[in-house]
């Protein structure tokens, strides 16, 4: 891969973190490199999930992974 797409992708990464959109694909790498044997939510329970946590609604906050 070229120098210049894996710099775009890291600074599309960084200015969707900073407006607070999380990043389901980061997400999906996390989960199979430390947690292989658990599910991966999909992408629209992905971003429930960071609502609820952010703006604290939904049953409680759940546990923070790492």
């Amino acid at each position: 891969m070229p120098w210049w797409r894996s710099a775009g992708r890291r600074l599309a990464q960084t200015a969707r973190l900073m407006v607070g959109v999380p990043d389901y694909d980061a997400y999906v790498a996390h989960c199979r490199d430390h947690h292989p044997d658990a599910p991966v939510m999909t992408r629209a329970d992905f971003h429930r999930n960071r609502i609820d946590r952010r703006y604290g609604t939904g049953k409680g906050q759940p546990p923070r992974c790492c």
